[in-house]
């Protein structure tokens, strides 16, 4: 079934939905009266709709059932990735999308090879919100992962909550996964840092220790730093019940 998100609650038994999904709709998908579509809205509601009326600009929908969606994860992964070289990001964040990060933070480490300026990073910024919308309508998502503006490795660090569980996957060994995640098993705020090409500097896993952080492997392997993310994710969420 077609997935969608609305901005706002839906109170009243039709919706009018306008814009490229209706565009998307009629074009792309050639829907029809009578088919039926999901939306979801921004406090993670899922109403299953009958179209009514089907036009480019325009596609009338009768909301049949309305329910908390339950396809999200029960923790939040924020994912502090230091920017990769060239189209990688486009790739990291599609996949982490997929697999149930809630937010992803561009992180501008020392090693950084990347480094565009800020005009060319909002650019980079307003695409990857584009393919982290279209990742999770594809994988039905119930909620939208947002990707914020980029920080220095400094800035990010700082965001930390010490009562949360901070992680830095550092490629010079530390903890296991299920260790770390064992000794906080009841935090549901979960921080992960993941490297560039380069990796982190020492200095980096410092601060992030400073903030009540760890440094943990992905094993005896160097993974590259578009499949580190992924690979820490789905360990966290398959021993969190997520998977």
């Amino acid at each position: 079934m077609a997935w969608f998100f609305t901005e706002n609650p839906l109170k009243e038994k039709f919706h009018i939905i306008t814009g490229e999904n209706a565009r998307h709709i009629e074009k792309s998908l050639r829907m029809k009266t009578g088919e039926q579509i999901t939306l979801v809205d921004n406090t993670c509601m899922q109403y299953e709709c009958e179209i009514e009326t089907v036009s480019q600009e325009n596609v009338s929908v009768k909301i049949l059932r309305r329910f908390p969606c339950q396809n999200e994860p029960d923790v939040r992964i924020t994912l502090y990735q230091a920017l990769p070289k060239g189209e990688k990001m486009d790739f990291i964040i599609q996949k982490a999308v997929e697999l149930g990060v809630t937010e992803i933070i561009p992180t501008i480490s020392a090693r950084c090879i990347s480094r565009p300026d800020p005009k060319s990073l909002q650019k980079k910024i307003q695409r990857w919100n584009k393919i982290a919308l279209q990742s999770a309508q594809q994988s039905r998502r119930g909620i939208i992962p947002k990707v914020k503006d980029a920080m220095t490795f400094s800035q990010a660090a700082e965001t930390l909550d010490e009562s949360n569980c901070n992680i830095i996957f550092y490629e010079c060994g530390g903890k296991r996964i299920g260790d770390i995640l064992s000794q906080n098993s009841n935090h549901k705020d979960i921080h992960i840092f993941i490297g560039s090409e380069g990796g982190f500097e020492d200095r980096e896993v410092n601060q992030v220790i400073d903030r009540n952080g760890t440094p943990a492997t992905l094993g005896k392997r160097i993974l590259r730093c578009e499949t580190a993310p992924l690979c820490a994710i789905s360990i966290i969420m398959y021993l969190t019940g997520n998977a």
